[in-house]
């Protein structure tokens, strides 16, 4: 009996043993597992925080492309020149005579967006000449820098309009610089090209546009500005015949090389697309800005 019981004793130590034993390997191989799914989520997130470093990369290099070619695309040659005494576009070597440069005054003030979008759908480049009291708000800005991402080049026609033949120097040069400083600041590039109010000029005005590096400039003709051609019809015809019997221009002033002035209004912003197609079935060019020498 007493041998019964020492090996019934015995078997059920072997059988804690074993037991213990399992669930010591069964521990063992869980923490192995573990540690294995651990190591391969760790793989895995370094594995996708390359990728999306390498993703971020090449996206930023692919933007950084793109902006050069839009840079590259922007470059065009100097093929013209704004004559010192008419404002016409004279060619330099053989480039085409056949031209008109379009300008826009009094902009960004109501109508400047759609026109700029009007000119881009045809392919027709212009100088948008703004004036600082249509920069105030955020909106009038958001609008100058969509025009200038349009591809327009932007003017300085001064900070209120004022006609510098009536002011001193110190009014004239605030009115200039000013606006050229605020024009920086919103399209990140200084104006090159300067209209004067009434295409009033001075003496100082003269020497301070050329000291600002901006090439100044008056107009061949614009009529939309008088009250005979503040109709979408007539101002129509008056830009593309380049007469003006209304107001005892009853001749064209239309020749190669025209510097056409416009205004930021509703009545020429009616006009616009009719203008240029006009122009171009008389064998018109729209010169570009771009391509007109400026002040380094």
């Amino acid at each position: 009996m007493k041998h019964k019981n020492l090996l019934l004793s015995m078997l059920i130590v072997i059988a804690t043993v074993f037991v213990v034993s399992a669930c010591s390997n069964n521990e063992a191989e869980n923490d192995t597992t573990n540690q294995k799914e651990n190591d391969t989520e760790e793989t895995d997130n370094d594995n996708e925080s390359v990728h999306e470093e390498g993703t971020n990369n090449e996206a930023d290099e692919d933007k950084e492309q793109e902006e050069q070619e839009e840079e590259v695309a922007k470059q065009v040659d100097v093929e013209y020149e704004i004559h010192p005494v008419d404002s016409s576009v004279i060619p330099i070597n053989d480039a085409d005579e056949k031209v008109v440069l379009l300008t826009i005054d009094d902009a960004p003030d109501k109508h400047a967006l759609e026109m700029a979008s009007t000119l881009k759908d045809l392919d027709a480049n212009a100088i948008f000449f703004v004036n600082g009291h249509f920069l105030n708000s955020d909106e009038q800005k958001e609008t100058l820098k969509k025009i200038h991402e349009m591809g327009f080049v932007i003017g300085n026609h001064t900070m209120t309009h004022e006609n510098l033949t009536k002011v001193d120097e110190q009014t004239q040069r605030q009115e200039i610089v000013e606006l050229s400083d605020k024009i920086e600041e919103i399209i990140g590039e200084r104006p090159k090209f300067f209209r004067a109010p009434h295409g009033a000029n001075t003496d100082f005005s003269r020497q301070l546009v050329e000291e600002e590096k901006m090439v100044l400039m008056n107009w061949t003709y614009g009529y939309d500005y008088f009250a005979p051609y503040q109709d979408a019809e007539k101002i129509k015809q008056a830009m593309i015949s380049g007469e003006g019997p209304e107001v005892d221009v009853p001749y064209s002033l239309l020749k190669p090389g025209a510097n056409l002035l416009m205004h930021d209004r509703e009545w020429t912003n009616a006009a616009l697309a009719d203008i240029v197609t006009g122009l171009r079935d008389k064998g018109y060019t729209m010169v570009d800005p771009r391509a007109i020498k400026t002040i380094e």
